[in-house]
């Protein structure tokens, strides 16, 4: 796969069913129109898909309930998601929302005339609600808490999302606001008689807390009521006809926010009762949920879970008590990552990633769609193992070139840390092993689908046993005379970037370059410039400032001597500029032969979702980085 080659990324996101209408949509970049184009997609039981959607971008597809309608996000060149309704037989779609924000994914109440949804909702004079006032001309924002931006977003306590219910059969429909205050709200599921919609909100509505609960909120209008309590917090909520809700969430303790399984829980809804506790019913330690909806089914609920860098469909019984991974059936999604599922009428329906493609649609029975075809030179991965210094177990994988070689070899760190490498499609991959370079992929201490030990275990021991898993990998590889051991680039963003910069200072006798990415480089001022820095820091490193910097790269950059990439966005908030600018002037002074790439109007997400040209002349730039220093 060349850079180029990302157009013909056709990547199929959400799907919905009822009886035999399957709709997907479907997602590729557009190199020439600088953007992303996105349509739905019916695919009949028997036959090819079939286009059903014309717009520049449409996405988040829902069927309603009597399966006469289906809504979606549409969005127009420039302009913001709004939510739109058509007829599953066809026709033209109309528009529910005119909002200056957008809309949120559509929610269909039960009598499939109602739908719930979420939408962000600007100050009265900013973000173009008062005309002729730009960005620059609004009035200062007076910010009195810790959590006031997000990295993708921008600033939030001036643009709070709030839930929304519209009557989508109205000759003249009206979005009704249905929450108003200094929380968010996210993740909305109607009850089953159609007379409240759940959320997931701050706990005591206060937009600073890092736990969140179940709220209940009046479909007609009335204050959010409390109705589960989490132990940490309470995500996609999914009311049973019996009377109880389930949801999701980590658990939390203290400080102790990170590196922690999320569990499936189910608890009693009694709404304008006493609160309820949620029951957990999967295991913390062996039980990772990837948080996406989950499905009821006759037998239990259908949910994504984190195998080992796979992303696997598990039926949990409905009776389950801190049920272990090995009691949990799997469904679907073996050496593949599950990105989307959903079940009607005894039918289970998923997106899953594999190595060979962005996103197929497939049942338990096979695969029905791959909207990318067959890729060029897609190259197969390879799991490895290796034992690290203190003899515990690493697994990660081995994306080798075509040829005997020996090739040279791109170490590549991936982000979180409590995040993996798997079975999934990674264009990166494929990308730097079509021009020739072995690529290996660690899954180190500090990763999650490993056990919940496994992904705490980084904490307060950044550049530790982590470093120690990474190395012991990559040792693994060059073992094998494909890998040249003389030639050996070492890379990665985020938590990535972390240990692309600590390894360059402390092993850097084991490589010829490094290309550190969007990196915290050092955790003391993180806390304050970091979007999630005010809790993420202390979390992982501890209060201690001196302790923060001991494990900060920054103040080990004296040790680097080896050719430096410090590569940036300019509007990334969850690891800010600052980091970068501060790494590269420390590496200039010290004589060291840096460079700084940086990217206009782009945050944390380049790589994945950032605008198409500049992820094509990112994947440009690696490669003549590499040229250079690995030729």
């Amino acid at each position: 796969m060349r850079p180029e080659d990302l157009v013909l990324l056709h990547t199929p996101g959400n799907v919905t069913l009822h009886d035999d209408l399957l709709l997907v949509d479907v997602t590729r970049p557009d190199l020439e129109a600088d953007a992303y184009r996105g349509s739905l997609w019916r695919l009949p039981e028997d036959g090819p898909p079939v286009r059903f959607t014309y717009g520049d971008h449409d996405s988040a597809p829902r069927i309603s309930p009597d399966g006469a309608w289906v809504a979606f996000l549409r969005a127009g060149a420039g302009e913001k998601p709004q939510l739109h309704v058509m007829p599953t037989g066809g026709g033209e779609a109309r528009p529910l929302t005119d909002l200056p924000l957008g809309a949120g994914a559509p929610v269909w109440a039960p009598d499939s005339r109602r739908i719930a949804f979420v939408a962000r909702v600007p100050e009265d004079g900013r973000y173009g609600t008062e005309e002729g006032v730009g960005s620059e001309a609004e009035a200062p924002r007076r910010i009195t808490g810790f959590s006031y931006r997000r990295d993708g977003v921008g600033f939030t306590l001036d643009r709070r999302p709030a839930l929304f219910v519209v009557n989508a059969q109205a000759d003249i429909p009206q979005p009704v606001r249905l929450t108003d205050g200094p929380y968010d709200v996210g993740f909305p599921a109607w009850t089953p008689d159609g007379e409240h919609v759940l959320v997931s909100a701050s706990r005591d509505l206060d937009g600073e807390s890092l736990y969140t609960d179940l709220y209940a909120v009046p479909a007609d209008g009335g204050a959010p009521i409390l109705v589960v309590r989490s132990d940490g917090s309470a995500d996609h909520p999914v009311a049973l006809p019996g009377g109880d809700v389930l949801y999701l969430g980590p658990a939390y303790s203290g400080i102790h926010v990170v590196g922690r399984n999320t569990g499936l829980y189910r608890a009693p809804l009694r709404i304008g009762g006493e609160p309820t506790a949620g029951t957990r019913l999967t295991e913390e330690e062996s039980v990772d949920v990837e948080s996406m909806p989950v499905v009821p089914v006759e037998d239990g609920v259908l949910a994504a879970v984190h195998v080992r860098g796979a992303v696997e469909l598990r039926l949990i019984p409905f009776d389950a008590l801190d049920a272990p991974l090995e009691k949990l059936t799997v469904v679907l999604g073996e050496k593949a990552n599950v990105k989307a599922f959903t079940a009607h009428g005894g039918r289970i329906v998923a997106v899953v990633s594999t190595p060979e493609s962005p996103g197929e649609v497939v049942t338990p029975e096979g695969t029905l769609a791959d909207f990318s075809g067959p890729l060029p030179g897609v190259r197969p991965l390879q799991e490895i193992t290796a034992v690290s210094a203190d003899g515990y177990p690493v697994h990660g994988w081995l994306a080798l070139p075509e040829g005997e070689g020996p090739h040279p070899v791109l170490l590549n760190v991936h982000g979180g840390p409590f995040h993996h490498y798997g079975w999934g499609f990674l264009d990166e991959t494929q990308v730097y092993a079509a021009a020739g370079y072995a690529v290996v992929l660690p899954n180190p201490r500090g990763s999650n689908g490993y056990g919940q030990a496994h992904g705490q275990a980084v904490i307060g021991k950044f550049g530790t046993v982590d470093a120690d898993d990474v190395l012991a990998l990559l040792d693994a590889a060059l073992a094998r005379p494909e890998c040249d051991g003389e030639r050996v680039g070492v890379m990665g963003g985020s938590y990535g970037g972390f240990m692309t910069s600590w390894l360059a200072a402390h092993h850097g006798n084991r490589f010829k370059a490094a290309w550190s990415e969007r990196a915290v480089n050092a955790w003391d001022s993180f806390t304050g410039s970091s979007d999630i820095g005010w809790f993420f820091a202390e979390a992982y490193c501890g209060p201690d400032i001196e302790a923060q910097r001991a494990m900060s790269p920054l103040y080990h950059a004296d040790r680097i001597d080896m050719p430096f990439a410090v590569v940036h966005s300019e509007e990334d908030w969850r690891c800010p500029v600052e980091q970068a600018q501060r790494m590269f002037v420390a590496l200039r002074r010290n004589g060291t032969p840096a460079e700084f790439l940086l990217f206009p109007g782009e945050g944390h997400e380049l790589s994945r979702s950032g605008r198409p040209r500049h992820r094509l002349q990112r994947f440009e730039a690696v490669l003549e980085w590499w040229a250079r220093h690995l030729s």
